[in-house]
């Protein structure tokens, strides 16, 4: 008699993140337990106290790299998995805590902790992809949690998962969002954010903060200057651009000519 066929395995590691993205993977409800149905959920402490060792054939990965015993690690996770895909802002762009990196994270040390010399940190807060190759890079602070079950079927199936890369303006157009930037003077980085929220806060009134990074071919240069032409100052074009990606590169060559401009 034949054994049953074996179930992929998935394993959900974290690193320096508010676990929101993690979150997104649990609140996926009756989906979840499909997936739950389809694979081996190997190792997920977020959910479960079930931890086994690799090799695994997904490593979903949250969160960014700051401290050395996590470069380290995500070595370790790189070796036992299949298919990595880093998952959220932080894992794919460094978060909002690579906002030091623009700073000396020396200092904020000093000032923040009694006992300096107890901490151990990197100078930068760093993308996974800036350590070991990424698979695939699932943007947003938090996830599109339909993106993440589109993504997991795709690579279980081994097809091209089907992940908007357009603009958030695409996104506005789909809802009749009267442009902001265009009607109110309202600076917006929708034109160069890569769609997935459904133009969440342009619906409300308010310009896109960037949540989901910069899209293929992102002009923000060009967006920069626009916001000039709006009335925006530097020191507010540098904070439009230093926000939940602040180190995808894209935004980060923009807020930093717009600082020594």
């Amino acid at each position: 008699m034949s054994s049953e066929p074996t179930r992929p395995r998935i394993a959900v590691f974290k690193f320096a993140s508010c676990d929101g993205c993690q979150l997104s993977l649990l609140d996926l409800e009756d989906d979840l337990l499909a997936i739950a149905g389809a694979v081996e959920i190997a190792y997920f402490p977020e959910a479960s106290r079930r931890m086994l060792k690799g090799p695994y054939d997904i490593a979903l990965v949250e969160g960014s790299i700051t401290t050395h015993h996590d470069a380290n690690l995500i070595q370790k996770v790189r070796r036992s998995a299949r298919t990595l895909i880093s998952i959220g802002a932080c894992a794919t762009s460094g978060g909002i805590q690579a906002l030091r990196n623009f700073a000396d994270s020396g200092e904020y040390v000093r000032m923040v902790y009694a006992k300096p010399d107890f901490i151990s940190t990197l100078r930068m807060s760093t993308p996974i992809g800036e350590h070991v190759p990424v698979d695939f890079e699932l943007r947003g602070c938090p996830i599109q949690k339909n993106h993440l079950v589109e993504l997991i079927t795709a690579t279980l199936a081994g097809r091209k998962p089907a992940i908007p890369t357009s603009s958030v303006c695409l996104e506005c157009k789909r809802r009749s969002n009267v442009c902001l930037m265009v009607a109110a003077g309202t600076p917006c980085l929708g034109p160069v954010t890569q769609a997935g929220c459904g133009a969440l806060c342009p619906a409300y009134g308010r310009g896109c903060y960037g949540c989901f990074g910069p899209m293929e071919s992102a002009n923000a240069p060009s967006l920069a200057e626009r916001f000039t032409i709006l009335g925006a100052q530097p020191p507010e074009i540098e904070r439009a651009f230093r926000t939940y990606n602040a180190w995808a590169w894209q935004f980060r060559k923009v807020s930093e000519e717009v600082r020594t401009s």
